[in-house]
């Protein structure tokens, strides 16, 4: 009986929310079942198949040049990466399991009272079943490499109580679900869709590897149900996109199921963008319309990124996906405009994105955690959610497959060494939600729950933590791709790869190499087909004078930074490629429009961007008053017993003395104290408790 009153509530609450008739929320109810029992059939028969495939299944896409590598096929045998996923799999995940599983994130909590399995409720922010539904798919990534089966155990009962919360129409969003005040798609802050995107990516992932469709049925009803409510495009939710995930999770759906009506979908909302009049409805407010959602330009037509960066950013990456089937040339010539956009002009030297916390875009939309005017990057008050910084290497690990371009793959980097591992503590249980490129405590308070001078046990706002988690556990992943015949190798770290080629043959081969504290990389050939193919190593942009060796001689082959060496030949068991790239510590100087950064300079060194902090400096210095001389002689030393192990560099810096006051103050009798300081890698900053902290510091010339 009570299952039959929550059915009549539930299509009564679906009746006045979406203007839908009885009649057809029934047919929508009978239709899902159908298709989930075929889908499911279906994808039972090829169970064995489906359990080869990537983390963004492109491998049958038909307008992608590097298509991904299956999923567990890299596994890191040691060095930095390998350091970050042993992390990942015995801090990171688990300790985010006890978070969410439990009272303090309250994610499973809320699953179990929309279920009636529990009295309560809902905590948390609206888009929380997405934050669970991210760690889930984060511990299928550990499950890749491990294959224990507690963790299937373990997800199999979430399952079961996030199925028992699912309305019988395929709907579920625990906060609507449990609060009297509010209904479907009433407002899009609501994050619906966001929730639901996570929910098919995260489900897809966990068929791909266990060859369960649990999980999968869920997402496939629920898919089921959006289909059935956005195809016919109502009026009244025309403009309903907002942090648009279910564009990536439709295609892969798409990929997962073969069902076209999820891919048809998925490019209706990237066509619904920009169509309608922008002003606050019933559903949007005047502080989330127009460029702030990217709804007053249509995509195609787009060519500056606005708004808030990971809505945009997740906006692009599900729109790469729908041109990766597709292959619509307006579509990807849109695609590289905006990309251009951001790492040209509104990306920090870390590839972090998102200047501001509020502002206004180039045309006065009110916007927040948001990409502003082109060149406007200030440090202080950078936003740079770690979402969007992780966004920003989704949309370019999606950029690399459909182009084959190294730019895309030195972005990813860029990102992973730098903005987004700040975004967690070395030792895996703290976070951090905005990242700016300097902090200090000389007047200046940002003032908001999200920014925090040291990392947080936990953030009430929790998209950021789960998003960084799963991209650390998957990142092997990304390492290599599949171009047309042969391997392109996108990231360096000690891993052993053993996948199949496109032409269905089998390649074996280790890498060796302590990167990114040194450039020399080594591959070993263990096993390979007896015909020619190409070995593509990308060499950085940053690493010019880089040479390649194959079997102790030279390779006798351009080797360009910025792009991908090709070797060409027929190779055999022991076969040796060695790849050398300089390591050099470089000064960076920003843009001349860059106003913040005139006169500056940051250090790298390879794709490690550098700061200096508190720690590392005399008690009690202002880090406003520290400068770099521009003849300092800069060098590197690797530390094992420091945070984790890391290469710092140390050089002399000048303090300035002086304690004047005022908003204005005249210069004169400038004193200077000299200091042999340390610089750290910018990820590994604030692990030594509360500190001032600064990317880029003043030059002084001598």
């Amino acid at each position: 009986m009570k299952k039959l009153i929550f059915s009549i509530l539930s299509l009564s609450i679906l009746f006045v929310s979406c203007k839908q008739t009885k009649e057809k929320n029934s047919a929508i109810k009978i239709k899902n079942k159908v298709d989930i029992a075929q889908i499911t059939q279906q994808l039972d028969k090829k169970t064995t198949s489906n359990l080869e495939s990537g983390i963004i299944d492109n491998i049958n896409s038909p307008h992608v040049k590097f298509k991904s590598i299956n999923v567990g096929d890299c596994q890191w045998t040691d060095g930095f990466w390998a350091d970050k996923f042993k992390t990942a799999e015995e801090v990171m995940v688990p300790y985010m399991g006890e978070l969410l599983t439990g009272d303090v994130g309250h994610s499973l909590n809320n699953f179990k009272i929309a279920a009636g399995l529990k009295e309560g409720k809902h905590k948390g922010m609206k888009w929380h079943d997405g934050d669970f539904y991210k760690w889930m798919e984060a511990s299928m990534y550990i499950y890749a490499q491990n294959k224990d089966e507690k963790i299937l155990k373990e997800l199999d009962e979430y399952i079961k109580i996030i199925g028992k919360a699912q309305a019988p129409d395929g709907y579920i969003h625990t906060k609507v679900q449990t609060e009297d005040d509010m209904h479907r798609f009433g407002n899009r802050q609501h994050h619906e869709m966001y929730n639901f995107g996570h929910l098919y990516t995260s489900a897809c992932m966990h068929h791909r590897l266990s060859g369960k469709t649990n999980f999968l049925n869920i997402a496939i009803k629920n898919a089921n149900f959006l289909y059935d409510t956005f195809i016919s495009e109502p009026d009244h939710l025309k403009r309903f996109g907002f942090n648009q995930t279910q564009i990536m999770g439709l295609v892969e759906l798409y990929r997962t199921t073969k069902e076209k009506k999820y891919l048809e979908l998925a490019e209706l909302f990237i066509n619904m963008r920009g169509k309608s009049k922008i002003q606050p409805d019933a559903t949007a407010n005047y502080k989330f319309i127009g460029d702030m959602v990217q709804e007053r330009t249509p995509l195609r037509k787009a060519k500056t990124a606005e708004g808030h960066a990971v809505l945009a950013l997740y906006f692009y990456a599900g729109a790469a996906d729908v041109a990766a089937e597709t292959g619509e040339k307006a579509l990807i010539d849109a695609l590289d405009r905006l990309w251009n956009n951001v790492v040209d002009k509104k990306m920090y030297v870390t590839g972090a994105c998102g200047q501001t916390h509020h502002g206004a875009s180039t045309k006065v939309d009110m916007v927040h955690e948001a990409f502003i005017a082109e060149y406007m990057m200030p440090n202080l008050s950078a936003y740079n959610e770690t979402c969007a910084n992780v966004c920003n290497s989704m949309f370019s690990y999606r950029m690399l497959g459909l182009h084959g371009e190294s730019k895309y793959a030195d972005v990813m980097e860029l990102v992973l060494f730098n903005s987004a591992l700040s975004g967690i503590s070395v030792e895996g249980k703290d976070y951090f939600y905005a990242n700016p490129l300097r902090v200090s405590h000389n007047g200046y308070d940002p003032g908001n729950d999200t920014e925090f001078d040291v990392r947080q046990p936990y953030i009430p706002c929790f998209c950021c933590p789960p998003n960084l988690v799963r991209t650390i556990a998957k990142v092997s992943g990304w390492a290599y791709s599949l171009p047309k015949n042969g391997i392109a190798v996108n990231l360096y770290g000690g891993n052993m790869l053993a996948t199949k080629l496109l032409d269905g043959s089998t390649l074996k081969l280790t890498q060796e190499t302590q990167y990114p504290w040194e450039g020399s990389v080594k591959f070993t050939i263990q096993e390979c087909k007896n015909t020619a193919f190409d070995v593509l190593l990308r060499i950085p942009d940053w690493a010019k004078g880089s040479k390649i060796m194959v079997n102790g001689k030279d390779a006798s082959l351009e080797v360009k930074a910025g792009s991908y060496a090709t070797i060409n030949r027929t190779w055999k068991k022991g076969d040796v490629i060695s790849l050398e790239m300089p390591m050099e510590v470089k000064l960076l100087e920003g843009h001349p429009l860059i106003e913040e950064v005139r006169n500056q300079a940051a250090i790298k060194r390879g794709p490690v961007v550098y700061c200096v902090e508190s720690p590392d400096l005399p008690k009690d210095t202002d880090i406003l008053n520290v400068y770099l001389p521009a003849k300092s002689k800069l060098t590197a030393t690797y530390k094992p017993e420091l945070l984790g192990g890391i290469a710092t560099i140390n050089g002399n810096v000048k303090i300035r003395k002086d304690e004047k006051e005022g908003m204005y103050r005249e210069m004169n009798n400038i004193e200077w104290e000299s200091y042999n300081a340390q610089f750290v890698p910018y990820f590994a900053w604030a692990n030594r408790g509360e500190a001032e902290m600064t990317v880029w510091v003043p030059i002084l010339m001598e």
